[in-house]
Protein backbone atom coordinates (compact mmCIF):
# COMPACT_ATOMS: atom_id res chain seq x y z
CA UNK A 1 0.00 0.00 0.00
CA UNK A 2 1.32 3.43 -0.99
CA UNK A 3 1.90 5.71 2.02
CA UNK A 4 1.47 9.41 1.26
CA UNK A 5 1.97 12.50 3.43
CA UNK A 6 -0.55 15.35 2.98
CA UNK A 7 -0.46 18.82 4.61
CA UNK A 8 -2.84 18.95 7.57
CA UNK A 9 -3.29 22.74 7.64
CA UNK A 10 -2.25 26.03 6.09
CA UNK A 11 -2.37 27.24 2.49
CA UNK A 12 -1.26 23.84 1.16
CA UNK A 13 -3.91 21.74 2.90
CA UNK A 14 -7.17 22.67 1.15
CA UNK A 15 -5.86 22.74 -2.44
CA UNK A 16 -3.94 19.47 -1.89
CA UNK A 17 -7.05 17.69 -0.62
CA UNK A 18 -9.08 19.09 -3.54
CA UNK A 19 -6.54 17.88 -6.09
CA UNK A 20 -6.41 14.42 -4.52
CA UNK A 21 -10.22 14.25 -4.57
CA UNK A 22 -10.23 15.22 -8.27
CA UNK A 23 -7.67 12.48 -8.85
CA UNK A 24 -10.12 9.91 -7.45
CA UNK A 25 -8.74 9.44 -3.94
CA UNK A 26 -10.71 9.42 -0.72
CA UNK A 27 -9.96 12.27 1.64
CA UNK A 28 -10.64 12.84 5.32
CA UNK A 29 -14.05 14.11 6.41
CA UNK A 30 -12.85 15.86 9.56
CA UNK A 31 -9.74 17.95 10.18
CA UNK A 32 -8.99 15.93 13.33
CA UNK A 33 -8.30 12.79 11.32
CA UNK A 34 -4.56 12.18 11.09
CA UNK A 35 -4.68 9.04 8.95
CA UNK A 36 -7.13 7.46 6.52
CA UNK A 37 -6.98 4.39 4.31
CA UNK A 38 -8.32 4.33 0.75
CA UNK A 39 -8.55 0.55 0.16
CA UNK A 40 -9.91 0.79 -3.39
CA UNK A 41 -6.83 2.72 -4.52
CA UNK A 42 -4.45 0.93 -2.14
CA UNK A 43 -3.30 4.22 -0.59
CA UNK A 44 -2.82 5.32 3.02
CA UNK A 45 -2.81 9.06 3.69
CA UNK A 46 -1.08 10.68 6.68
CA UNK A 47 -1.98 14.28 7.54
CA UNK A 48 1.12 16.02 8.87
CA UNK A 49 2.54 19.49 9.47
CA UNK A 50 3.75 20.78 6.10
CA UNK A 51 7.19 21.55 7.53
CA UNK A 52 7.63 17.94 8.65
CA UNK A 53 6.57 16.16 5.47
CA UNK A 54 9.94 16.18 3.68
CA UNK A 55 11.59 14.79 6.80
CA UNK A 56 9.11 11.92 7.10
CA UNK A 57 9.52 11.10 3.41
CA UNK A 58 13.32 11.24 3.60
CA UNK A 59 13.23 8.72 6.45
CA UNK A 60 11.64 6.15 4.15
CA UNK A 61 8.66 5.68 6.47
CA UNK A 62 6.42 7.32 3.89
CA UNK A 63 6.74 6.84 0.14
CA UNK A 64 5.89 10.33 -1.12
CA UNK A 65 4.42 13.58 0.16
CA UNK A 66 2.92 16.90 -0.85
CA UNK A 67 4.65 19.97 0.55
CA UNK A 68 6.08 23.32 -0.57
CA UNK A 69 9.33 23.69 -2.48
CA UNK A 70 10.42 26.25 0.13
CA UNK A 71 9.73 23.80 2.96
CA UNK A 72 11.64 21.02 1.20
CA UNK A 73 14.74 23.17 0.73
CA UNK A 74 14.49 24.70 4.19
CA UNK A 75 14.29 21.26 5.81
CA UNK A 76 17.57 20.05 4.34
CA UNK A 77 15.94 16.62 4.18
CA UNK A 78 17.22 13.85 1.93
CA UNK A 79 14.24 14.23 -0.38
CA UNK A 80 13.71 15.55 -3.91
CA UNK A 81 10.99 17.19 -5.98
CA UNK A 82 9.34 14.95 -8.57
CA UNK A 83 6.25 16.93 -9.67
CA UNK A 84 5.25 20.61 -9.37
CA UNK A 85 1.52 21.02 -8.65
CA UNK A 86 0.87 24.63 -9.63
CA UNK A 87 -0.80 25.95 -6.48
CA UNK A 88 0.35 27.81 -3.36
CA UNK A 89 2.81 29.81 -5.44
CA UNK A 90 4.98 32.33 -3.60
CA UNK A 91 8.18 34.33 -4.02
CA UNK A 92 10.86 34.51 -1.34
CA UNK A 93 12.81 37.80 -1.16
CA UNK A 94 15.06 40.01 0.93
CA UNK A 95 13.70 43.28 2.33
CA UNK A 96 15.10 46.11 4.40
CA UNK A 97 14.77 49.84 5.02
CA UNK A 98 15.37 51.87 1.83
CA UNK A 99 19.05 52.34 1.10
CA UNK A 100 20.25 49.41 3.19
CA UNK A 101 21.24 47.13 0.33
CA UNK A 102 20.84 46.66 -3.42
CA UNK A 103 21.67 42.98 -3.72
CA UNK A 104 22.80 39.87 -1.92
CA UNK A 105 26.47 40.95 -2.04
CA UNK A 106 25.61 43.90 0.20
CA UNK A 107 24.63 41.52 3.01
CA UNK A 108 28.23 40.68 3.88
CA UNK A 109 28.64 40.99 7.66
CA UNK A 110 24.97 41.87 8.22
CA UNK A 111 22.25 40.05 10.16
CA UNK A 112 19.22 38.56 8.38
CA UNK A 113 16.03 37.50 10.19
CA UNK A 114 13.82 34.81 8.65
CA UNK A 115 11.51 31.90 9.34
CA UNK A 116 13.34 29.91 6.65
CA UNK A 117 16.88 29.65 7.98
CA UNK A 118 17.85 26.74 5.73
CA UNK A 119 16.86 28.54 2.52
CA UNK A 120 18.59 31.79 3.46
CA UNK A 121 21.78 30.13 4.69
CA UNK A 122 22.05 28.10 1.47
CA UNK A 123 21.38 31.16 -0.70
CA UNK A 124 24.03 33.20 1.10
CA UNK A 125 26.54 30.35 0.90
CA UNK A 126 25.83 29.88 -2.82
CA UNK A 127 26.72 33.56 -3.34
CA UNK A 128 29.79 33.45 -1.10
CA UNK A 129 28.29 35.92 1.39
CA UNK A 130 29.16 35.67 5.09
CA UNK A 131 26.15 36.94 7.07
CA UNK A 132 24.42 36.00 10.31
CA UNK A 133 20.99 34.36 10.07
CA UNK A 134 18.52 34.73 12.94
CA UNK A 135 15.60 32.29 13.03
CA UNK A 136 12.16 33.69 13.93
CA UNK A 137 8.88 31.78 13.81
CA UNK A 138 6.85 34.62 12.31
CA UNK A 139 6.19 38.36 11.96
CA UNK A 140 9.76 38.92 10.78
CA UNK A 141 8.90 42.47 9.65
CA UNK A 142 9.29 43.68 13.25
CA UNK A 143 12.84 42.30 13.53
CA UNK A 144 14.35 45.39 11.94
CA UNK A 145 12.33 47.86 14.04
CA UNK A 146 13.34 46.05 17.23
CA UNK A 147 17.00 45.90 16.22
CA UNK A 148 17.18 42.10 15.95
CA UNK A 149 18.32 42.25 12.32
CA UNK A 150 19.15 44.71 9.55
CA UNK A 151 17.51 42.66 6.81
CA UNK A 152 14.66 40.16 6.63
CA UNK A 153 13.93 37.35 4.19
CA UNK A 154 10.33 36.27 3.79
CA UNK A 155 7.56 35.23 1.44
CA UNK A 156 6.35 38.26 -0.52
CA UNK A 157 2.93 38.31 -2.17
CA UNK A 158 1.65 41.89 -2.60
CA UNK A 159 4.35 43.58 -0.48
CA UNK A 160 1.73 45.54 1.46
CA UNK A 161 2.84 44.38 4.91
CA UNK A 162 6.45 45.27 4.07
CA UNK A 163 5.53 48.76 2.90
CA UNK A 164 3.44 49.27 6.02
CA UNK A 165 6.55 48.44 8.04
CA UNK A 166 8.63 50.94 6.05
CA UNK A 167 10.55 48.22 4.18
CA UNK A 168 11.20 47.50 0.53
CA UNK A 169 12.36 44.40 -1.32
CA UNK A 170 15.73 44.42 -3.05
CA UNK A 171 17.82 42.19 -5.27
CA UNK A 172 16.72 39.14 -7.21
CA UNK A 173 14.21 36.71 -5.68
CA UNK A 174 15.81 34.10 -3.44
CA UNK A 175 13.48 31.46 -4.84
CA UNK A 176 10.01 30.84 -6.23
CA UNK A 177 7.97 28.20 -4.50
CA UNK A 178 4.81 26.18 -5.11
CA UNK A 179 3.27 22.94 -3.94
CA UNK A 180 5.25 19.90 -5.07
CA UNK A 181 5.33 16.11 -4.72
CA UNK A 182 8.50 14.85 -3.02
CA UNK A 183 10.10 11.45 -2.56
CA UNK A 184 13.22 10.19 -0.81
CA UNK A 185 16.36 10.92 -2.81
CA UNK A 186 17.43 7.80 -4.69
CA UNK A 187 14.07 6.00 -4.33
CA UNK A 188 12.91 3.81 -7.22
CA UNK A 189 11.72 6.26 -9.86
CA UNK A 190 9.73 3.59 -11.70
CA UNK A 191 7.81 2.14 -8.75
CA UNK A 192 4.39 1.35 -10.36
CA UNK A 193 2.19 2.68 -7.56
CA UNK A 194 4.09 5.95 -7.43
CA UNK A 195 3.90 6.31 -11.21
CA UNK A 196 0.16 5.70 -11.14
CA UNK A 197 -0.26 8.37 -8.46
CA UNK A 198 1.78 10.87 -10.49
CA UNK A 199 -0.21 10.12 -13.67
CA UNK A 200 -3.43 10.85 -11.82
CA UNK A 201 -2.15 14.19 -10.55
CA UNK A 202 -0.78 15.06 -13.98
CA UNK A 203 -4.22 14.26 -15.37
CA UNK A 204 -5.78 16.75 -12.95
CA UNK A 205 -3.24 19.40 -13.93
CA UNK A 206 -4.00 18.93 -17.62
CA UNK A 207 -7.75 18.92 -16.99
CA UNK A 208 -7.43 22.22 -15.17
CA UNK A 209 -5.25 23.74 -17.88
CA UNK A 210 -7.14 22.70 -21.02
CA UNK A 211 -10.69 22.64 -22.36
CA UNK A 212 -12.11 20.56 -25.19
CA UNK A 213 -13.13 22.64 -28.20
CA UNK A 214 -15.53 21.46 -30.92
CA UNK A 215 -16.49 23.38 -34.03
CA UNK A 216 -17.57 23.04 -37.67
CA UNK A 217 -15.68 24.59 -40.54
CA UNK A 218 -15.46 24.55 -44.33
CA UNK A 219 -12.89 22.16 -45.81
CA UNK A 220 -11.08 24.99 -47.58
CA UNK A 221 -10.51 26.70 -44.19
CA UNK A 222 -9.41 23.54 -42.40
CA UNK A 223 -5.66 24.18 -42.50
CA UNK A 224 -6.11 27.63 -40.98
CA UNK A 225 -8.41 26.17 -38.32
CA UNK A 226 -6.01 23.38 -37.45
CA UNK A 227 -3.19 25.92 -37.10
CA UNK A 228 -5.31 27.61 -34.41
CA UNK A 229 -6.23 24.33 -32.69
CA UNK A 230 -3.36 21.86 -33.20
CA UNK A 231 -4.36 19.81 -30.13
CA UNK A 232 -1.81 17.67 -28.34
CA UNK A 233 -0.94 15.22 -31.14
CA UNK A 234 -3.44 16.48 -33.73
CA UNK A 235 -7.14 17.34 -33.78
CA UNK A 236 -9.91 14.85 -34.54
CA UNK A 237 -11.60 15.66 -37.85
CA UNK A 238 -14.88 14.09 -39.03
CA UNK A 239 -16.88 14.75 -42.21
CA UNK A 240 -20.35 16.27 -41.78
CA UNK A 241 -23.49 15.32 -43.70
CA UNK A 242 -23.34 18.61 -45.60
CA UNK A 243 -20.64 18.24 -48.23
CA UNK A 244 -17.66 20.53 -47.81
CA UNK A 245 -17.98 20.79 -44.01
CA UNK A 246 -16.05 18.97 -41.28
CA UNK A 247 -16.31 18.77 -37.50
CA UNK A 248 -13.13 19.40 -35.54
CA UNK A 249 -12.32 18.50 -31.94
CA UNK A 250 -9.13 19.50 -30.11
CA UNK A 251 -7.80 20.34 -26.66
CA UNK A 252 -6.85 24.00 -26.27
CA UNK A 253 -5.39 25.97 -23.36
CA UNK A 254 -8.24 27.25 -21.21
CA UNK A 255 -6.65 30.70 -20.84
CA UNK A 256 -6.64 31.13 -24.64
CA UNK A 257 -10.07 29.64 -25.36
CA UNK A 258 -11.99 32.89 -25.91
CA UNK A 259 -9.34 34.32 -28.25
CA UNK A 260 -9.20 31.08 -30.23
CA UNK A 261 -12.99 31.06 -30.56
CA UNK A 262 -12.85 34.62 -31.95
CA UNK A 263 -10.14 33.65 -34.44
CA UNK A 264 -12.05 30.54 -35.55
CA UNK A 265 -15.22 32.54 -36.06
CA UNK A 266 -13.34 35.09 -38.15
CA UNK A 267 -12.26 32.37 -40.64
CA UNK A 268 -15.79 30.99 -40.93
CA UNK A 269 -15.97 28.30 -38.25
CA UNK A 270 -19.37 27.91 -36.62
CA UNK A 271 -21.04 25.97 -33.76
CA UNK A 272 -17.93 26.56 -31.66
CA UNK A 273 -18.26 24.93 -28.24
CA UNK A 274 -15.96 24.45 -25.26
CA UNK A 275 -16.41 21.87 -22.51
CA UNK A 276 -14.49 21.29 -19.29
CA UNK A 277 -12.23 18.27 -18.92
CA UNK A 278 -12.74 16.46 -15.63
CA UNK A 279 -10.01 13.84 -15.96
CA UNK A 280 -7.50 12.64 -18.52
CA UNK A 281 -4.42 10.54 -19.18
CA UNK A 282 -1.87 11.67 -21.74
Amino acid sequence: MLRIAVPNKGSLSGPAAEMLHEAGYQQRRESKELRIVDPENEVEFFYLRPRDIAIYVSSGRLDIGITGRDLLIDSGANAEEILPLGFARSTFRFAAKPGTADGVADLEGRTVATSYEGIVAKHLADHGVDASVVHLDGAVETAIELGVAEVIADVVETGTSLRNAGLEVFGEPIMKSEAIVVRRTGADAEEPKVQQFLRRLQGVLVARTYVMMDYDCRVEQLEKAVALTPGLESPTISPLHNEGWVAVRAMVPAKDAQRIMDDLYSIGARAILTTAIHACRL
